[in-house]
C-alpha cells in the first residue's frame, strides 16, 4: 500500500528514483544529429580490416600473430614484445649501411608527411597518437624491407642474425606477415624502400620491392610459383600483393557468369571417367583451372602449416574489401566441392594436384571448413562446373570407366581378357576352316 506524506503526495517505494529521471530530448537529438553528420561511408583508401567475428570464430589463431606485430593493432600482445628488439636491430643495420645517404631523422620526417594518408588505410580505430604511429611505421616498415633484402642477398646477413640463424623465426614470419590485421600500407613500405635504396643492394640495380617480397614468399602456394614479372601497380599491402600475384597470373575473367551449381567430388568424377591431372605448364597461378575433353587440369597446390592461414586471411580480405573480387573464395569453394573425404584427398595427391605435408584427415577437414560463412557475389568457376557436370552426366565416360575398373583394373585381368579374346578368335578361325574344308 502506498504511503502518504504530509502534503498528501503518495509514491510507490518500489519505483525508487526512476520517477525522478528526466531526459533532455534536445540534447539527445543533437547528439544523434552530430553522429549522422560524420562521414559514414568507408573511404576508398581503407584496405586493412578487422576480421569479422563470423569468420574469426572458425579458427581464432589464424588471424593472430605468433611473434611479430606489424602495424598498430597487435602491438600490445605480451608474446609480441620480445621481437621488438629484432626489428630495432634490423633498422640499425639498415641505417649503418645508408648513413651517408639517409638518416633516421630524415626517415621520420618524410614518413610524418604521409602519416594521415597511412592512417586512412585502416578500417577501424587506431588508438595511438601521431608520434607513436609514425614511430611504428618507420620501425616496422624498415624491418620488412631489410628482411626482404637479406632474404635475397645472403651477403647482407650478419653472423649473429636472429632471424636467418633460427628456423623458428622464419616460420613465425611466414605466418605473421600474411595476416589481414597485421599489415602496414604499401605506400609506407614503398616510401621507405625508395628512401633507402641507394646503396642497399650490392648489385648494380636493385629489383622492385614487390619482386623482393614475392621472392620471400615464393613457395607459399606451390613449388612452381607463378611469375613475378607482372607489374603490381596499386598494391594496398603485403597480403594484397600476394592475392594480386595469384589473380593477375591467372586467366581472363571477363566471361564470368552469375549463379551457382555444385560439382561432384574427386572420387565421383574419377568413377565417371573424368581424369584429374596436374597442369603441364609451369609458373601458372593455382587459380588457372581448365576442363578439356574429359580431363580436369589444375596447377599443383602445396598444403603446409601456413596454407590454411593464408587462405583464411585472403578470404577475409575479399569479404571485407569492396574493391576485391571473390577469386580466392571461389577457389576455396571449388576445392571444398572436390574434397569430401580422405579418399578424395588421396586422389588429388596421387595425381600431383596437391602436395600434402599434412595428414589426409587434417587436410580434408581444412578444405571442408575453409569458406564457411563467406558470401560469393560471383562464382568464378561456374562455367567450369557446367562443363564438368555435362560431361559427368554422359553415359559413355561412365561406361568406359566401369569397364576399365572392372575388367582392366589389374595386369592379371588384362592377361585373362587377352587370353579369352585369343581363344575366341582361334575358335572362330577353326570353325570357318572346318566349314570351308
Amino acid at each position: 500500500m502506498a504511503k502518504s506524506d504530509s502534503d498528501g503526495d503518495t509514491r510507490d517505494p518500489s519505483h525508487g528514483e526512476d520517477d525522478q529521471v528526466t531526459v533532455d530530448i534536445d540534447s539527445l537529438t543533437s547528439s544523434i544529429e552530430s553522429i549522422m553528420s560524420q562521414n559514414l561511408i568507408m573511404s576508398d583508401k581503407c584496405c586493412i580490416f578487422r576480421v569479422p567475428p563470423i569468420l574469426r570464430r572458425h579458427r581464432e589463431n589464424a588471424y593472430i600473430p605468433n611473434a611479430f606485430s606489424i602495424g598498430p593493432w597487435h602491438r600490445n600482445h605480451p608474446q609480441i614484445q620480445s621481437t621488438e628488439k629484432v626489428k630495432l636491430k634490423y633498422l640499425k643495420r639498415l641505417l649503418s649501411r645508408e648513413s651517408k645517404s639517409i638518416t633516421l631523422k630524415e626517415l621520420v620526417e618524410s614518413t610524418r608527411e604521409i602519416e594521415k594518408e597511412a592512417r586512412s588505410c585502416y578500417a577501424g580505430p587506431i588508438d595511438v597518437g601521431v608520434e607513436d604511429f609514425v614511430r611504428l611505421l618507420v620501425i616496422d616498415g624498415c624491418f620488412l624491407i631489410e628482411l626482404f633484402r637479406k632474404d635475397q642477398d645472403i651477403r647482407l646477413r650478419e653472423k649473429d642474425d636472429p632471424i636467418f640463424n633460427m628456423s623458428c623465426m622464419l616460420q613465425y614470419l611466414y605466418h605473421d606477415l600474411i595476416l589481414v590485421e597485421n599489415q602496414i600500407p604499401w605506400l609506407v613500405l614503398e616510401h621507405l624502400f625508395n628512401k633507402t635504396s641507394a646503396k642497399q643492394s650490392t648489385k648494380a640495380k636493385e629489383t622492385t620491392l614487390a619482386h623482393l617480397a614475392l621472392q620471400f614468399f615464393a613457395n607459399i602456394f606451390s613449388s612452381n610459383p607463378p611469375n613475378t614479372d607482372t607489374p603490381y601497380d596499386g598494391t594496398k599491402h603485403l597480403l594484397d600483393l600476394l592475392r594480386n600475384w595469384l589473380v593477375k597470373s591467372s586467366g581472363n575473367d571477363e566471361d564470368v557468369e552469375t549463379g551457382w551449381e555444385l560439382i561432384p567430388s574427386a572420387t565421383d568424377l574419377v568413377d565417371a571417367g573424368i581424369e584429374l591431372r596436374v597442369s603441364d605448364s609451369e609458373h601458372r597461378s593455382i587459380l588457372d583451372i581448365k576442363f578439356n575433353n574429359g580431363s580436369l587440369e589444375m596447377p599443383s597446390l602445396l598444403i603446409q602449416e601456413t596454407t590454411e592461414v593464408i587462405f583464411r586471411n585472403l578470404i577475409s580480405y575479399e569479404q571485407c574489401s569492396p574493391q576485391c573480387t571473390d577469386r580466392i573464395t571461389s577457389y576455396a569453394v571449388l576445392l571444398g566441392n572436390l574434397i569430401n573425404s580422405t579418399k578424395d584427398m588421396d586422389i588429388l595427391t596421387s595425381s600431383g594436384i596437391i602436395t600434402n605435408w599434412l595428414n589426409p584427415e587434417e587436410a580434408m577437414q581444412f578444405f571442408n571448413k575453409l569458406y564457411h560463412n563467406a558470401y560469393l557475389k560471383k562464382y568464378y568457376y561456374l562455367k567450369l562446373h557446367r562443363e564438368v557436370n555435362k560431361y559427368y552426366r554422359g553415359r559413355y565416360p561412365r561406361w568406359r570407366a566401369l569397364l576399365m575398373r572392372n575388367h582392366f583394373g589389374t595386369p592379371l585381368a588384362i592377361v585373362s581378357i587377352f587370353a579369352a579374346a585369343t581363344l575366341l578368335i582361334l575358335t572362330i578361325v577353326q570353325t570357318i576352316f572346318i566349314i570351308t574344308k
